[in-house]
């Protein structure tokens, strides 16, 4: 871990005001800047957090959906408990993670689905960058085979080769796709998100 990671992250106010609120990661900032701008999350509603580790989408996505909302909260690392969500391990592309997480959903359809999912980081952008676009993908065919007429998408992107064709791809499945740059993304980062909506 170098000298200069540590300074930056020592340095990140949302990284301290994710400490003090409680939340698992700086990223639960992200989430609810998208929120504030977008109003993706309604009470009630269900939603389905793909790459969900550690957690702080997951425990954005239950504060805002309140005790009549439903949240699951997938990925492939073990991720410790969120109050209020239903946590699995497993690989989003098998039909046995796709199962388990219709079985908790119990007949409803989701009305957002989530998508802050990383690749195991080679050091590489543009093969970083391929693999981040093939999961963005992997994540939009999962959304439209479970969300509702009307549901909402958001998934991370990152610039590069390829990104195009996807936001052409949502645009096929959805009214209004936009993108958007949190506040609480790094400013060394060339992530931005996708934020789809009215399937």
């Amino acid at each position: 871990m170098s000298k200069r990671w540590y300074q930056e992250n020592r340095r990140d106010p949302w990284r301290r005001q994710a400490k003090s609120k409680g939340y698992r990661s700086r990223s639960a900032f992200k989430l609810k800047q998208i929120h504030e701008r977008f109003e993706i999350i309604r009470v009630g509603d269900a939603i389905l957090d793909v790459g969900c580790h550690p957690g702080g989408w997951t425990q954005v996505s239950v504060e805002e959906s309140g005790a009549d909302g439903l949240v699951v909260g997938v990925d492939l690392k073990s991720t410790s408990p969120v109050e209020g969500a239903s946590i699995l391990q497993g690989d989003i592309g098998l039909i046995d993670t796709l199962e388990r997480i219709e079985e908790i959903l119990d007949g409803r359809q989701l009305n957002l689905v989530l998508s802050d999912i990383s690749p195991k980081l080679t050091g590489r952008y543009d093969t970083d960058q391929s693999i981040s676009l093939e999961l963005s993908t992997m994540t939009l065919d999962v959304a439209m085979g479970m969300l509702v007429p009307g549901g909402t998408f958001v998934t991370k992107i990152f610039q590069g080769v390829g990104i195009e064709g996807l936001i052409e791809a949502a645009r096929d499945r959805f009214s209004n796709v936009q993108r958007f740059a949190p506040l609480a993304s790094r400013n060394s980062s060339s992530e931005t998100y996708l934020v789809c909506r009215n399937r």
